[in-house]
């Protein structure tokens, strides 16, 4: 994925990625700590799976702050984002190996108006959709004439 210029000028229908992310144990521990988010569901097993998932999985606030990241990269500069929504509709299930899963985001800009540009983001795993509706509206620089 190539990062476009803080002042380059969005236009509809560029895309970016997929760009892959990664995600082990070790990754959703560490973010329970910053988040204090220690629900057992994001590193016991048989807490996860009292609850009724198949095993541990990753924080849906991690998966869309991730997705978030990846349209970050690629426009260059947090401080163009203005929104962010999504709906959590599948959790991303977090094998206890070494090398955990990965996340894939992908996205496209829908929308240019009034120096905004809104992008929407598709966020999966193992070639399913963890994210619904994930728009991102960033600040778009105006074409001067």
């Amino acid at each position: 994925m190539t990062d476009i210029s803080e002042a380059t000028v969005l236009v509809e229908g560029q895309t970016f990625g997929p760009r892959t992310i990664p995600v082990d144990r070790s990754r959703i521990v560490r973010y329970a700590g910053a988040s204090t988010d220690f629900n057992p569901i994001h590193w016991s097993d048989r807490h996860a799976r009292a609850a009724g998932m198949d095993g541990v999985i990753a924080h849906g606030m991690w998966t869309m702050g991730a997705a978030l990241g990846a349209a970050v990269g690629w426009i260059g500069d947090p401080g163009r984002i203005r929104s962010q929504r999504a709906r959590f509709t599948r959790p991303v299930l977090v094998p206890d190996t070494d090398e955990g899963t990965r996340i894939e985001v992908s996205g496209t800009v829908i929308a240019v108006a009034d120096g905004v540009a809104t992008l929407r983001l598709d966020v999966s795993h193992e070639g399913r959709s963890v994210l619904g509706r994930v728009e991102v509206e960033v600040s778009n620089p105006q074409e001067t004439a």
